[in-house]
């Protein structure tokens, strides 16, 4: 059975709870946990008179149910003081403040669209603007102070709060009015689109301090909507079917951000943009007419093979690849809708399907391999990098995904686009996925054959997605399989099928906390330093090239997020032993700048390795869907084995006992998270997760979530000779013996955590 989603020590502020969905959205994070602010002016429909009864009423029905809320009377229009309730019932500056934020202000609140007519109160008017013209329209200035302008002044008065505690949700109520208009409601639809553009932009500004916003547009009903709609119809669009949306937006565990839903009667959609591929209607050094836009009409608004530009770079990508072709003097022959918006000059699978790209030979030695290692990230700081980096080492050895090179050159010089049946703009193709298996360790010299060969091409509407496989061969010996998944954007359409048995699939990780967590920062020159391995593509180098494909600056391979994910798992499961490596399988999700951390996240479930790799810094999810199985250790000590007579268990075991005694205490004194890696011959033997920080205190076996405030690596026999005295922290620190990552000042605090253990 699913884990229940709980908001225990979460506070949420639902404004527009007093009734309607905001009460049901109150209800509901109450039930589950949360401590509730409950936020209702108490007018009437039409924005006029004040009550305490409607948010007074929701909150004693909270508590009669054993849950915490408080109710607050304030307008929107004063978010400081939606705000400061919050933070005066539940919260404490630095520490868990305003976690979930919705702006509750939609049809149950005010609504401008009733008639002057008292006999019908809830009138469209057919003439809206004319009849109301700027008196009418800006009651709607009240429309606008309610909904857009109120729900901006108690966003941005919780924004810095969510700032510094690294999270926050927040949910804009839109509504069908505001996305696709509706007549007589004008001044409401201008003000609910303009929810969605301010969400929109919160989404990305928030990101990178795991502060998340989505927007809805619910269809429930009201008290508006009661004396409209039948009651049959009321009774199937019940609050109480918007509310579990609303809910796991909310959650931790979900990385939605920026996105739009339409939800009701138990039904819920996601909205996206579209966008036809248009037509170029204009010559270089000509003028632009308008009998040319009149002649292009029906290619302009032809939504066959749409694109769906999900960001500004996006859209804008187009603007510029457009004015590249004009300015080349291609014109209209440039269009890159004719390379791709049809099947008799784009993509035929029939005539592709089954062809071989010529035969590629590769020839390397040590220095590719050790140049490999060193463009994912190995480095002589770590002494177990050094098999990998130094070809006099005993133990040299070449990564395992090193595999994807020399197929990588297979098809990067093969010609793929000269095969029949695959006529396509290269700047279009995107790697969508990856898969390499291994069927010995790769050796770190020689020569290597590749042969390839379109295992498939896949219709996938907005594009054609080719399965290419490679094999790869020492002295006929296969060595290793690759298959690549090439996305050819705005190439789909032809009718071709949408899936395919060749394809080696993703598979989603364990509903779990991760097993281990590893981080591991980027330099600025990691792209510069990678594409040395063979990809020369100017996007990972050169500014001006990344702004044409919509990149603020360069960006990281995607292969080299690859490798710096399996060297991680390689290390964490396998003791960096390349011969238990079998295979990997990743989706490439979004990209990583160079300089920033690359965080991967695993689950291990047997000889399977689950993995997804996040940028540290905004949350933003690389590789998903991917694996790593790994060939069960020949002789190999258990993991029970490389543990086994390990001094510092014992006093791990006894600080454990001592939390749960003395956790709330220790929190206190000491108020942070520490990490130890403890080594053994050389090697990681055991790991441990002090936390010192959340609730009473825990002890963890193995990394906890990667949230380590400082993180110390020492020798058990050393680790033990400082437990007893023997040794002193600063003096193994500045000898080497004890090295120590993050916050160096924490390590004050270890006495408070180690002491009178010499008693043992």
């Amino acid at each position: 059975m699913a884990v229940p989603l709980s908001f225990a020590g979460k506070v949420v502020l639902v404004t527009g709870a007093g009734g309607g969905l905001g009460r049901e959205y109150a209800l509901a994070f109450g039930e589950r946990g949360a401590s509730v602010v409950v936020n209702d002016l108490g007018g009437d429909i039409k924005g006029g008179g004040k009550s305490s009864s409607a948010a007074d009423k929701v909150v004693e029905e909270i508590k009669a149910k054993g849950g915490k809320a408080v109710a607050n009377y304030d307008s929107v229009e004063d978010g400081e003081k939606l705000i400061k309730a919050a933070l005066d019932a539940f919260g404490r500056i630095g520490s868990c403040v305003i976690d979930l934020l919705l702006e509750q202000v939609t049809w149950t609140g005010v609504c401008a669209d009733y008639d002057s007519n008292p006999k019908n109160p809830i009138i469209m008017h057919s003439l809206f603007l004319a009849k109301h013209c700027l008196n009418g329209f800006f009651f709607s200035d009240l429309i606008h102070r309610v909904h857009l302008r109120g729900s901006f002044i108690v966003t941005r008065a919780a924004w810095n709060h969510m700032k510094k505690q690294q999270f926050g949700r927040i949910i804009m109520t839109s509504s069908a009015a505001g996305i696709y208009g509706n007549f007589g409601q004008a001044n409401y639809s201008a003000a609910k689109l303009g929810l969605l553009g301010l969400a929109n932009t919160l989404a990305i500004e928030g990101q990178k301090y795991n502060i998340h916003c989505n927007t809805i547009a619910p269809t429930a009903g009201s008290r508006l909507t009661q004396t409209v709609m039948p009651p049959d119809l009321l009774k199937s669009l019940k609050a109480e079917y918007v509310a579990p949306l609303v809910l796991w937006l909310c959650h931790e565990q979900c990385q939605e951000n920026g996105g739009l839903f339409e939800v009701g009667a138990g039904w819920i959609g996601k909205l996206r943009w579209e966008r036809t591929l248009g037509s170029i209607v204009r010559h270089k050094d000509q003028h632009m007419t308008p009998e040319e836009v009149r002649d292009k009409w029906d290619q302009i608004c032809d939504f066959t093979s749409a694109t769906k530009p999900a960001t500004i770079q996006e859209s804008l990508h187009t603007l510029v690849e457009v004015l590249s072709k004009v300015e080349a003097g291609e014109g209209l022959r440039a269009n890159p809708a004719h390379a791709l918006a049809s099947s008799t000059s784009g993509i035929n699978p029939s005539d592709a399907i089954g062809k071989m790209l010529g035969e590629m030979t590769f020839s390397y030695t040590h220095m590719h391999c050790v140049l490999y290692a060193l463009g994912v990230g190995l480095s002589t700081r770590e002494p177990d990098h050094l098999k990998f980096l130094y070809e006099g080492h005993e133990d040299f050895s070449c990564l395992p995904t090193f595999g994807v090179i020399p197929a990588q050159a297979s098809m990067l010089e093969g010609g793929l686009g000269s095969l029949p049946g695959l006529n396509f703009d290269p700047t279009k193709l995107l790697h969508g996925e990856q898969y390499l298996e291994l069927y010995k360790p790769l050796p770190t010299s020689g020569t290597l054959t590749s042969k390839a060969s379109v295992a498939d091409i896949l219709d996938k509407g907005s594009g054609a997605l080719i399965l290419l496989d490679i094999h790869t061969y020492s002295n006929h010996e296969l060595v290793c399989y690759n298959q690549f998944s090439l996305f050819i954007v705005g190439a789909g359409g032809f009718g071709g099928k949408r899936s395919s048995e060749r394809a080696v699939a993703t598979v989603p990780p364990p509903n779990r906390a991760p097993d281990a967590v590893v981080t591991d920062e980027t330099t600025r020159d990691q792209a510069a330093l990678y594409r040395l391995s063979g990809d020369w593509n100017p996007l990972h180098i050169d500014p001006n090239f990344a702004a044409l494909g919509g990149f603020k600056s360069p960006i990281l391979h995607g292969l080299c997020s690859f490798g710096f994910a399996a060297r991680h798992v390689l290390r964490q499961y396998a003791d960096n032993d390349v011969s238990r490596f079998k295979s990997i399988k990743v989706r490439f999700v979004k990209p990583v700048l160079p300089g920033q951390a690359i965080q991967t996240l695993m689950w291990k479930e047997g000889n399977r390795i689950h993995f997804e790799c996040k940028v540290k810094e905004t949350g933003a999810v690389v590789l998903a869907g991917a694996y790593i199985d790994l060939h069960t250790a020949s002789g190999a000590p258990t993991a029970s084995a490389k543990t086994e007579g390990l001094q510092s268990d014992l006093v791990f075991a006894e600080i454990g006992r001592r939390i749960k005694d003395l956790g709330g205490e220790l929190v206190k004194k000491v108020n942070a998270i520490f990490g130890w890696e403890i080594t053994k011959g050389g090697k990681t033997a055991a790991q441990w997760t002090i936390d010192l920080k959340t609730g009473n205190g825990a002890l963890h076996k193995g990394l906890y979530n990667g949230k380590t405030d400082v993180t110390f690596t020492v020798s058990d026999e050393d680790f033990m000779d400082v437990v007893v005295g023997k040794l002193n922290p600063q003096k193994a620190f500045f000898a080497g013996k004890l090295k120590v990552r993050g916050n160096i000042m924490l390590s004050q605090k270890l006495e408070t955590i180690l002491k009178d253990y010499a008693k043992l």
